[in-house]
């Protein structure tokens, strides 16, 4: 069995169409369909489903699409730790973070890319669900987000600050001097709120229960950068993860008041496969992270809370 046929194969998975995977393998369409024959008859089984098209895979293909990833990420790993003990590490650092981590992102980039110069750094704005499937699929070396709330599943976990929660407003609302504002207080206002199929909102609504109310916000959105525009017209407030104060800056407009009654917080970390070895990347990507104190940069950025 050679690579580039296992690699043909986890192609035509992708593409789920053989002109495209032949296009994309830079090979003809004849040259994709008898190398997938010839992986096939290595393996003694049908991997793919045919027709006059691409009809999907057997089962038996779906266990090998699973087993070619790794291979292939492994083979990967292997050249790159080959060829990074020698001119050091290059390739593509991909990096599955979730809107509320976004804030903190640039603390571990930054000193990554000190230490990695040559590597590209890919980040993807995901759900966490979809940091799930990145990491089954081996499409993205690591991701940000919960760790105590929804966990992921067979990840490797490293804990990297707490998330705590407050009320966002404009600095001429009535509630912007306030030192502290209950979620009784919040949710009266009209708010602007991430969408519920985003972690985080559904984080908001479980404590906004746990002391029987309800959060009802007129407008949602998947996008912070929506909910931040509608907060700057003075119109609507918003509950943010505190770390968005960062972002902010002193001269935004808008005020972040700490949430009380209850207060809540949450553990924000990497996520990473808990598969072994580690590739050449996540080991790197581990060890950049050991210098990088995110709640003292934090401090240091909005002050102690």
């Amino acid at each position: 069995m050679l690579i580039r046929h296992l690699s043909f194969f986890v192609t035509l998975a992708q593409e789920k169409h053989f002109k495209k995977a032949a296009d994309a393998c830079n090979v003809t369409q004849p040259t994709l369909s008898a190398a997938i024959r010839k992986l096939e008859e290595d393996l003694g089984a049908t991997l793919i489903v045919r027709g006059h098209r691409f009809l999907g895979l057997t089962p038996e293909g779906e266990k090998a699409l699973a087993w070619g990833r790794q291979i292939l990420l492994d083979y990967d790993s292997l050249k790159d730790d080959l060829h990074g003990s020698r001119k050091g590490l290059t390739g593509s650092l991909r990096l599955g973070v979730i809107p509320a981590a976004m804030p903190s992102v640039s603390f571990l980039t930054e000193r990554f890319c000190e230490g990695h110069p040559d590597v590209l750094v890919d980040i993807r704005s995901m759900t966490s669900r979809a940091i799930q499937r990145g990491l089954d699929d081996f499409e993205i070396e690591g991701g940000l987000t919960y760790l105590d709330n929804e966990p992921l599943e067979k990840v490797r976990r490293i804990p990297l600050y707490r998330e705590r929660y407050a009320f966002v407003c404009r600095s001429d609302h009535a509630l912007a001097g306030h030192g502290a504002v209950t979620w009784a207080q919040a949710v009266k206002e009209p708010l602007c709120l991430l969408s519920e199929d985003m972690q985080n909102r559904r984080i908001l609504n479980s404590i906004a229960e746990s002391v029987g109310l309800t959060i009802s916000p007129p407008i949602v959105s998947n996008s912070f950068l929506s909910i931040c525009a509608h907060l700057r017209s003075g119109k609507w407030c918003g509950i943010m993860p505190h770390t968005f104060s960062y972002i902010f800056g002193p001269d935004s407009g808008l005020v972040s008041v700490e949430l009380i009654e209850p207060s809540e917080s949450h553990t924000i970390g990497l996520v990473l496969s808990a598969r072994s070895p580690q590739s050449p990347m996540v080991t790197a990507l581990v060890a950049a992270l050991g210098s990088v104190d995110f709640e003292g940069r934090f401090r240091e950025a909005m002050g102690p809370r």
